[in-house]
């Protein structure tokens, strides 16, 4: 294999994964300050200017406190839990394309770590695992809070997962491809899919919610009822871990969301600006639009959570099974005869 290629590889792993954790580090940062001006408050503002130090600060506090593991617990899962679920929230940033390939000292460099022909599927089976770091840390530490709430983590996430699925299986009718690269290439310039599917962006979007814990499908961490859910008995960084985990997978989902329905890093006009900014700054404009549209996706998450109380489970099932599946196929059905109809006339 050339070695250039697996340096090219590495340092693109490197850059993304580093991104990822700054993302989900300010994201902390964010929500504070989103939920203070929801509510009228300041938010953090004394660790450095308008306490933007504030998530290093949290980030010291969680390694130094102290790390206590319950002595009923299983021990190796225990441990493993938090990073199992940090982990499988991290490998999803593998398979997206975050721009239009860039030249660089003469050599083409595509801005996506691997272009595999079932990107979906393998977006589809990372969220699938990422559940069981919240059901191993729930299990393993032997009390009944956080076994209660693994239990719902799995149902919540059995029931939206289908509806998420059924949704995709819409737009997959109108691109017939699996791969994430040519989903993004196909809605170049102002030809985004969720002006064809709009009802299958929201059923997504709703099961985005769900699939990554947000209010108000945060039934797992229901402080009301479950002290604090799956990490109750949880401490120092390995909470850290859980908590990262959680903003990774909004960060994850959003990318996905833009990518397969809002564009991607297409935008309008931007065939003139690639003949203006040259074939090395405008992929990497594209890239700052794509990630522009992350961040717009982030702040509706934590406008979402500070603004809907959170559902009774009854109410989250009902949803799910009752409400979005049945939304989900007709949805399909629908995509399926506009399709036939445009094919044969």
């Amino acid at each position: 294999m050339d070695s250039a290629f697996v340096i090219e590889k590495f340092i693109l792993v490197a850059v993304i994964f580093g991104i990822s954790l700054v993302i989900a580090m300010y994201s902390t940062y964010a929500e504070r300050k989103v939920a203070a001006y929801l509510q009228d408050r300041l938010g953090p503002d004394r660790a450095g200017p308008f306490g933007i130090l504030q998530p290093l600060a949290d980030g010291v506090k969680m390694f130094m406190k102290e790390e206590i593991i319950p002595t009923s617990s299983n021990r190796f899962l225990f441990i493993a839990g938090p990073g199992l679920a940090l982990l499988c929230a991290c490998i999803g940033t593998a398979v997206i394309p975050w721009g239009s390939p860039v030249l660089i000292a003469g050599k083409t460099i595509p801005l996506q770590v691997s272009d595999i022909n079932v990107g979906v599927l393998y977006i589809f089976g990372v969220v699938s695992l990422g559940v069981y770091g919240v059901m191993i840390g729930g299990w393993a530490s032997n009390n009944k809070y956080s076994l209660l709430s693994a239990i719902r983590a799995a149902s919540q996430n059995i029931s939206y997962e289908i509806a998420m699925g059924l949704s995709i299986i819409a737009l997959l009718l109108m691109t017939n491809t699996l791969s994430l690269k040519e989903i993004v290439d196909q809605q170049h310039g102002w030809r985004w899919n969720v002006l064809y599917q709009p009802l299958g962006f929201l059923i997504f979007m709703v099961c985005s919610f769900a699939e990554t814990n947000r209010a108000p499908f945060d039934l797992p961490e229901c402080e009301t009822e479950l002290i604090g859910g799956y990490h109750t008995e949880y401490s120092s960084m390995k909470l850290g871990f859980y908590l990262f985990a959680e903003y990774i997978n909004m960060f994850v989902s959003s990318a996905v969301m833009a990518a397969l329905y809002w564009g991607g890093y297409n935008y309008p006009g931007m065939d003139s600006m690639a003949v203006w900014l040259g074939p090395t700054w405008a992929p990497l404009f594209g890239t700052a639009v794509f990630f522009a549209k992350i961040c717009v996706f982030i702040f509706f998450f934590m406008w979402v959570r500070w603004t809907i109380p959170r559902f009774r489970y009854d109410q989250l099932m009902n949803l799910g099974w009752k409400g979005l599946i049945p939304l989900a196929i007709a949805n399909i059905i629908i995509t399926g005869v506009v399709i036939a109809i445009i094919e044969k006339f």
